[in-house]
């Protein structure tokens, strides 16, 4: 800041205006502790808001002085939640001076949804439109593209525009809208009709002034991406800006970099001519003109002494390279086999970064073309196994790319064996990478079923711990859908050696539980492997595996108990221990088998039968997975939309799904967006030239089931994540976390449907207790988007408690599909013990808190299910833990429960200091009752902390 000061203004002037910031960040400085350091900030921060309250006016001087102390406060980390009226009135201000330390406030202190963004706009829409100060017109592109909120953009994107296509506008401003335009494409895509803004885009490529090109061409990529024919007829214009560059080589001596013209643009001009294979197809006269720029770079490419010129000049070959790759075989075989000597040559050389680039471009091309060029890469196995090696770790995992996309049935084999051998010596960094390709390798080329079998099993073995769960899925999925043959044989066979050792890996003993359980049966009359002996090979592993696996061998053993009378007798007191088990799965399972017996044994053999095929209609997991490792810049890219392999072009092919991470709660492949500022209101103005359809229609209203809601909104208060709401059509998953009076929330809601929703919206009403911010990356929270089939609308939600509360805030989904409108009313699980932190007080400390609380007491007895015992008391007590309360165990009985708390909220006293309310909770059993009683320092938050934990305990 004092830079910025010191060198945009006079230096006299400078300085005394600097003077009071200097003197505060040297005071900041010399703080001998970060204790130190608040105070003097909280000091500030007290005089500046008593000078902004005072009844008398500030001057220019004051005004700039006290906000830039609040700039650099904010930059420090502390909070600022005032000031921001006079950094409206300083952009406001016809001075340059205040206007600069306005918009660069207003960047950093204000966020998209602050009250005070709507007095802002009709300033920043004087200096687009009705200023011709270009200082002025930058400050307000540069400030809305940073400041990039949905609600700024609607408002001012006509004008943006408008600054762009002025003839008026200078070459620094054009750039500087160019790019801001960019940035609101990305968040409001269809704020631009694509058809009628061509022209534009084809004027500003006539511009002499190469800013001004590079910047368009960055704004004509963005566009393109998402509306590739209403730009191709600037494919002319592009290729005859790349050829006065390669060709003619005629460009101004400022953008000369080590005698290379303008390697950036020279990038961004080939990036675009990607998005259309069939160019060299198309028999127009400019092809050949492309063809000899081209070729120009291919042949005039190669090392320089200077390292940044070699840098420049290869980033422009591999773009080269790139394009020749994406015309494929509708592209110059010259040229093609200029690209494959090329890049042969590129993944052997010494230099890391050329052969990083050199691999990532050969796997382009095994990817997108013929079975003739990967005959051709497949003669570079070796050199591509050599590179697993390396000891830079991104050309090993680009490597291992290549060596996927080049493996098909003649050497599917070799490969995975390579692979499997290197995973043994692999650090941990591309372990998990390596684990899920070799199982996609080893199901899609499978010589055999046994072979893929063995391999799975090879990876449980040596690297256990990364083999995610959708992998093994996989082989009980395989086995279980091929009874023809002797494949359910065979791997009982297998699984039963493998589970006999006591080493065995705990995703071997799950994959062992489920085959034995289902196939043991095929084995049970070989020596040495009848029922009772399978018993004991998966009970040994009994307390080494976790819950999830239990209940694979608690079925097996169910299984067991139906098939072989023998064990009947042992099998029985292992469900009775556990009917009691604090795990609620284990103790519902162990309960639920037991009883079976009693029902005789038609019905036991019934319910116990062989499992039936799995449905193999789905998109695989594997493969889902597989494509979220490969990220994505803002504009889609190329290659990911023209890979023919990807998930994304296959969601309808017939390949099998397996059940998705529990953190993925719609099996669907997300769209490859960046997480936006987003989710306001307003609706979206129409595009210019465009016009709107008229609505449908609607037969009929849906509504949820308020009992449904009730029960997934119960479970959540205590977990980190889950399904808020479920039925056919939607699907609203929560992933939180919490610190202090801080929180984070993730919403998750995909297309359960089989037809597209139209205006999805996540309607989440302000609430006067909560600060807010949204991230919407498809558009949910604000004018609604469309979402496909087995696709998901993402919304991060950071929320700070501000205020005492005890109701929920709302979410209501809504949207529409062909004939009804649906409409499903939420509560978000952000409560007041989402921002407690436990605290653990003594006996004598509890009670005489307990008793100075009592005026202040929220009480309610509730009925449960069934009659309290000790293992539901065990319960209850990991309940007040799972809701962040410290258990008081010197106070309780053993039908009682204590804790006590802390509501951490962001809102300050007088001094400055943050406001805390202490709770303390009691839950007292009796019979089939609770009585919940919550004593707090505000009535308020007492009633909201007795019905979070009368919800809970309903749920029990």
């Amino acid at each position: 800041i004092l830079i910025f000061l010191r060198y945009r203004t006079p230096l006299k002037i400078a300085m005394s205006q600097a003077r009071g910031l200097q003197n505060f960040i040297s005071d900041l400085r010399n703080a001998k502790s970060k204790e130190d350091e608040s105070k003097r900030v909280s000091k500030e921060l007290a005089n500046i808001r008593s000078k902004f309250t005072a009844s008398g006016s500030l001057s220019s001087y004051q005004k700039k002085k006290y906000v830039w102390k609040l700039v650099y406060a904010f930059m420090l980390g502390y909070d600022v939640d005032f000031g921001h009226a006079e950094v409206v009135s300083l952009v406001g201000s016809a001075k340059y001076s205040e206007k600069q330390v306005g918009y660069v406030a207003m960047s950093l202190l204000l966020k998209a949804g602050d009250s005070m963004m709507n007095m802002i706009v009709n300033s920043i829409r004087n200096d687009l439109v009705g200023s011709y100060d270009d200082a002025a017109t930058s400050l307000a592109l540069t400030s809305i593209a940073n400041v990039s909120g949905i609600e700024l953009m609607q408002a001012l994107h006509v004008e943006v525009q408008r600054v762009l296509v002025s003839p008026n506008a200078t070459p620094a401003v054009r750039k500087k809208a160019a790019l801001c335009l960019l940035r609101l494409i990305r968040q409001l895509p269809d704020s631009i009709a694509s058809a009628d803004f061509a022209p534009h885009i084809s004027n500003l490529l006539q511009d002499r002034h190469m800013g001004v090109l590079t910047s368009t061409m960055s704004l004509l990529i963005g566009l393109t991406s998402k509306h590739e024919q209403e730009y191709e007829t600037m494919i002319p214009y592009a290729i005859h800006i790349l050829s006065t560059l390669v060709l003619k080589k005629s460009v101004s001596p400022d953008y000369l970099y080590y005698r290379t013209p303008s390697p950036w643009l020279q990038i961004k001009l080939l990036r675009f001519l990607q998005y259309y294979p069939e160019l060299m197809a198309s028999g127009q006269a400019y092809v050949a003109t492309l063809k000899q720029c081209l070729a120009r770079i291919l042949n005039d490419t190669d090392v320089s002494d200077s390292i940044n010129k070699s840098n420049a000049d290869h980033a422009v070959l591999f773009e080269a390279i790139s394009t020749i790759v994406v015309f494929g075989d509708s592209g110059d075989e010259d040229l093609q086999l200029a690209a494959m000597r090329l890049l042969g040559k590129f993944i052997s050389v010494r230099e890391p970064n050329i052969r990083y680039l050199g691999l990532m471009t050969m796997s382009r091309l095994a990817v997108l073309h013929n079975n003739t060029n990967k005959e051709q890469i497949k003669t570079f196995q070796s050199v591509v196994v050599h590179s697993l090696k390396d000891a830079d770790i991104s050309v090993r995992r680009r490597a291992l790319d290549l060596l996927f996309v080049m493996c098909d049935q003649t050497n599917a084999e070799s490969i995975v064996d390579e692979l499997i051998t290197y995973l043994v010596a692999a650090d941990a960094g591309i372990r998990e990478q390596m684990v899920l390709k070799i199982a996609v390798l080893a199901e899609k080329f499978a010589t055999s079923k046994k072979w893929y079998v063995d391999t799975i099993l090879k990876l449980i073995s040596i690297s256990g711990d990364q083999v995610s769960d959708s992998i093994w899925h996989r082989v009980i999925v395989i086995v279980t859908n091929n009874s023809d043959d002797d494949l359910q044989q065979y791997v009982a066979t297998t699984m039963f050696d493998v589970c006999s050792s006591k080493n065995a890996h705990v995703k071997a003993v799950a994959v062992g539980s489920y085959v034995l359980g289902e196939f043991g049966f095929l084995i049970a009359e070989e020596a040495g492997k009848s029922g009772g002996v399978q018993f004991q090979v998966l009970h040994q592993h009994w307390p080494l595996i976790d819950a999830n696996t239990q209940g694979i061998m608690l079925t097996a053993f169910a299984k067991m108990y139906n098939l072989y009378e023998e064990i009947r007798p042992i099998i029985d007191p292992i469900f009775a221990k556990l009917k009691t088990s604090v795990d609620v799965e284990l103790q519902q399972r162990s309960n639920e088998y037991r009883i079976l017996g009693s029902l005789g044994p038609e019905i036991m053999e019934d319910i116990l039968r062989e499992m039936p095929a799995f449905d193999t209609q789905k998109v695989s997991t594997l493969e889902i997975a597989l494509d979220q490792e490969h990220s994505d810049t803002h504009d889609v890219n190329v290659f990911k939309k023209k890979d023919p392999n990807s998930p994304a072009s296959k969601r309808g092919s017939k390949t099998a799904q397996q059940e998705p991470e529990p953190e993925i709660l719609v099996q669907a492949e997300p769209e490859p967006e960046p997480d936006l500022l987003g989710g306001f209101d307003d609706p979206p103005p129409a595009p210019i030239g465009g016009f709107d359809d008229p609505p449908l229609s609607k037969q009929a209203v849906t509504v949820g089931d308020p009992a449904a809601v009730a029960s997934s909104f119960a479970k959540l208060l205590s977990t980190p994540q889950g399904v808020l709401f479920q039925n056919e059509y939607v699907q609203v998953g929560v992933k939180q976390e919490f610190r202090g009076s801080q929180g984070r929330i993730q919403l998750f809601a995909g297309n359960m449907g089989a037809e597209n929703f139209t205006n999805f919206k996540l309607d989440m009403p302000q609430v006067p207790y909560l600060r807010t911010a949204v991230q919407d990356e498809m558009g949910a929270t604000g004018a609604g988007c469309t979402l496909a089939p087995k696709q998901q609308a993402r919304v991060m939600i950071m929320a700070e408690a501000i205020a005492p509360y005890c109701e929920a805030p709302g979410l209501t989904v809504t949207f529409e599909t062909s004939t009804t409108t649906h409409s499903y009313p939420l509560k978000l699980p952000i409560v007041p013990t989402s921002f407690t932190e436990p605290v653990t007080v003594d006996k004598a400390a509890f009670m005489g808190r307990w008793g100075q609380l009592a005026a202040k007491e929220s009480q309610e007895i509730i009925t449960v299910s069934r009659t309290v015992d000790p293992a539901m008391m065990q319960q209850v007590a990991a309940l007040l833990t799972g809701l962040k309360y410290g258990r008081c165990q010197e106070v309780d009985s053993p039908t009682t429960c204590s804790g006590c708390g802390t509501m951490k909220t962001g809102a300050k006293d007088g001094q400055g200091n943050p406001i805390s309310v202490g709770c303390l909770v009691r839950i007292e059993a009796n019979g089939d009752k609770f009585r919940v009683t919550a004593r707090t320092l505000h009535p308020v938050v007492s009633q909201g902390v007795k019905e979070t934990f009368c919800k809970v305990l309903k749920a029990l």
